[in-house]
Parts: structure tokens; sequence; C-alpha cells
């Protein structure tokens, strides 16, 4: 269950979804939703009721420089968004 849960999304348009019980989380991309739910109720102590998964596509980046054009891209990674069962909250910033 270690690494499952890379990092929490915290953005504007997920902290309205957070009213909602709503919450997004970068994951590995070989995870699938059974092993997510499995590790956010583990850790938070709370119970899952769905789970949805978006492929978030790497962007093509350049750059010009005095010795010509570099080309790349970010990485392509994925992210699980999770609904909780009425009455439970996960607490990113939780009293330490």
């Amino acid at each position: 269950m270690i690494g499952i849960l890379i990092r929490p999304i915290i953005t504007e348009k997920m902290t309205e979804l957070g009213e909602k019980r709503q919450y997004a989380f970068e994951v590995p991309i070989s995870v699938n939703k059974i092993v997510v739910s499995k590790a956010i109720e583990k850790k938070f102590s709370v119970k899952v009721t769905s789970i949805r998964t978006v492929l978030v596509k790497g962007k093509r980046k350049s750059q010009m420089t005095r010795r010509g054009r570099f080309e790349g891209h970010t990485k392509t990674w994925k992210k699980a968004i999770v609904t909780l069962k009425e009455g439970d909250k996960i607490d990113y910033f939780g009293n330490v």
C-alpha cells in the first residue's frame, strides 16, 4: 500500500468538490480503482463509495536557445477522484 497515493490535488475546483465529499489524488498509472479505494480507506479511515480515474496526458514543451530549439514533454499521470460516504471527510492538513 506504500506509494499508491502520490499526492493530493488541491486546486480551486477540487476545493469546491470537497463540499460534495469528493477528493482527488495523483496515483501511479499502473494501479486500478480497487487498490486506490483500499489505500484511501486504510490511510484516512473513511468509507469510499465511488472512484473515477482519469489519465492526464502530458503536454508538449519547446524552448528556444542560442544552440537551437529543444523539445520535450511533461509526464503523463493518473488522477483518481474519490467520493466518500455521507458524513466522512478527509482533512489534508490535520491537527498534528
